[in-house]
């Protein structure tokens, strides 16, 4: 059995536990700083537990021994000690931070990787599931023109004027609204504002926003770079949450206090697990002297797992982690250092018994042009 050490007990990683464990073919230990959650996952599942301070590098080296992968769902912040720990151990190395300056110290670890040893930041939603897509659809061009990318975790009974809930990391919903953002424009690469780009576009008739945030592009600025003429990444929202949004971050100058910003949020916008995932990813180009668009759109809804209520941002998160986990263990992604999302082939991930979630009839996709404007 391939031994993993899952570090983080929270919405994602009791999700990544639930299916890593439910197939028998992986021995897990799960560590968290909070005792009561992992022993309440212990009690829940077939595995390992232990509590864990995550800064300390003494106890990560001792939690990795005899453990061939480490996976982090904790915050970013943790990551880089983590993943030095993990190439001194000799472990694989997975997470799903979003944040762009972790990534880079992580790809640097990445370097001094030994045979069999892999660094696979950014798995997930977005970056992750939608870098797949995005690659996949480039290479059904000739030449490319534009890559856009759209993906939003939203309330499926949308209440209060931000029309939001909670659905997943503060962290990493601050980061996002508040770091500068990746992207290709005219064909040179640049940083653009958080919160600034805003669209509006319909999907199975339902009106949203877009705009800018930071992470969500992963590493495709690289991938493509002198390949396309505009490349972009934008969440998606319900049609006025971007302007309140901009009040707080900006106005009130809470991206300035984060700690202040996330103490609101966690305190003022429930959390819901009735949720919807909307992914939206539209390329164009030539193929056969004919300038051509293609669309993927889809939502995957939450749903009731032996009795337990999942929230489609944990199912669809934590799938997209699993799923490389196991294609790694199979073999098929690159055998060692650095890898990247859009390594990962499509048909493989969605064929695989846990991105599947992502074609499957939890998920309503609509293989047509979407109107837009912008």
């Amino acid at each position: 059995m391939h031994r993993v050490l899952l570090l983080g007990a929270g919405k994602i990683g009791r999700m990544i536990a639930h299916q890593l464990c439910g197939t028998g073919e992986y021995e897990l230990l799960v560590a968290d700083a909070n005792q009561e959650v992992v022993e309440r996952l212990g009690k829940q599942l077939d595995i390992g537990v232990q509590t864990i301070d995550a800064t300390n590098a003494g106890e990560l080296a001792q939690a990795m021994e005899h453990r061939d992968t480490v996976i982090s769902a904790l915050s970013y912040r943790h990551n880089p000690l983590i993943a030095e720990t993990a190439l001194t151990a000799g472990l694989s190395y997975f997470d799903l931070t979003e944040d762009v300056t972790t990534t880079r110290r992580v790809r640097a670890f990445a370097e001094k990787a030994k045979p069999g040893q892999i660094f696979m930041p950014q798995c997930g939603l977005a970056p992750g599931f939608i870098s797949i897509v995005a690659n996949h659809l480039t290479k059904k061009f000739e030449r490319l023109d534009s890559v856009r990318m759209r993906v939003g975790a939203l309330p499926q009974f949308p209440t209060g004027a931000l029309k939001y809930n909670l659905t997943w990391s503060t962290d990493g919903l601050i980061n996002e609204y508040c770091n500068p953002c990746e992207a290709i424009h005219d064909g040179q690469r640049i940083d653009v504002l958080a919160l600034e780009g805003l669209e509006h576009f319909s999907l199975d008739g339902v009106r949203y926003e877009a705009f800018n945030t930071s992470g969500g592009l992963g590493t495709l600025c690289e991938s493509l770079d002198n390949k396309v003429r505009e490349l972009n990444y934008k969440t998606v929202r319900y049609v006025g949450h971007r302007d309140l949004a901009l009040m707080l971050v900006r106005e009130l100058r809470l991206g300035e206090r984060r700690e202040v910003m996330k103490d609101i949020l966690e305190k003022s916008l429930p959390i819901t697990f009735q949720d919807v995932v909307i992914t939206f990813c539209t390329v164009t180009g030539w193929r056969e002297d004919q300038f051509v668009q293609i669309s993927d759109a889809r939502k995957i809804y939450h749903q009731e797992i032996d009795g337990d209520r999942w929230s489609a941002i944990q199912l669809t998160t934590a799938a997209g982690l699993s799923t490389v986990v196991d294609l790694h263990v199979a073999g098929k992604p690159p055998p060692q250092g650095f890898v990247a999302q859009e390594q990962v082939d499509f048909d493989s991930f969605l064929a695989n018994r846990f991105g599947r979630i992502y074609d499957s009839q939890l998920a309503t996709s609509f293989n047509r042009s979407t109107s837009s404007d912008s």
